[in-house]
C-alpha cells in the first residue's frame, strides 16, 4: 500500500504523461485544473462508462441527453448536449479529440453552445490502483478553458471544478454501484 507521498508522485506522473494542455503556458485570459478521484471499482467498469461519447448522462448528473452527429465514435465526432435546468445553458457542442481505448484516455472540447465556456478542453484519463486491497480505479480530469468577460480565474476555476467534481462523484457512485451488482449476481 502506498503513502499518500508516493501515491502524489504517481498522479503526478500520470498529469505529465497524459494532461499536457494543463501543463502548457496559459493565456493570460485562461485558466486551468487538475482534479483527481479514487474509485472503488474496477478500471475496465469505470472506462465503460467514460468511454461512452455518445452517452455522458449515463454519468453526469447535468447532462439530460446527447446526440452524435453521424452515430460515429470515433476522434472528430462532434456530439450535441442538452443541459439540465439550473445551470446557465441549454445546449452545448463538443468534439471527440482523442481516445484511447488502450491508456484509458479521452479529451473532448466545446466548440458551441448558449454557455460561456469558450475554448474548453478537457482529458480524462483511468488508472489502475488498489484501494483498500480491492482492485480500484484513479480518475484525473484536468481542464482549461478561457475565463469569460466579467469573471476572475479563480470564479472561472471554481465554478468549472464543481462541475467537474460533481460529475466525478456521480462516476464513482454509478460504478461502484454496478460493480456491487456484477459482484452479486456471480454469489
Amino acid at each position: 500500500m502506498m503513502n499518500a507521498d508516493e501515491t502524489k508522485n504517481v498522479e503526478s506522473e500520470y498529469i505529465k504523461r497524459h494532461h499536457i494542455h494543463v501543463q502548457e503556458e496559459l493565456l493570460e485570459n485562461q485558466c486551468s485544473s487538475t482534479l483527481v478521484k479514487h474509485i472503488k471499482a474496477p478500471l475496465h467498469l469505470v472506462w465503460s462508462l467514460v468511454r461512452r461519447f455518445d452517452q455522458p448522462q449515463k454519468y453526469k448528473p447535468f447532462i439530460s441527453g446527447c446526440v452524435v452527429k453521424d452515430k460515429k465514435l470515433e476522434i472528430g465526432a462532434v456530439r450535441e448536449v442538452d443541459v439540465r435546468s439550473g445551470l446557465p445553458a441549454t445546449k452545448s457542442t463538443e468534439i471527440l479529440e482523442f481516445l484511447d481505448d488502450n491508456h484509458h484516455v479521452l479529451s473532448i472540447r466545446i466548440v458551441g453552445g448558449d454557455h460561456r465556456l469558450k475554448n474548453y478542453s478537457s482529458v480524462i484519463s483511468l488508472h489502475p490502483e488498489t484501494i483498500e486491497g480491492k482492485t480500484g480505479t484513479l480518475v484525473i480530469e484536468s481542464f482549461v478553458v478561457d475565463v469569460p468577460e466579467g469573471n476572475t480565474k479563480e470564479e472561472t476555476c471554481f465554478f468549472v471544478e464543481a462541475l467537474i467534481q460533481c460529475n466525478l462523484k456521480s462516476l464513482a457512485y454509478v460504478s461502484e454501484s454496478l460493480g456491487a451488482e456484477s459482484m452479486a449476481e456471480r454469489v
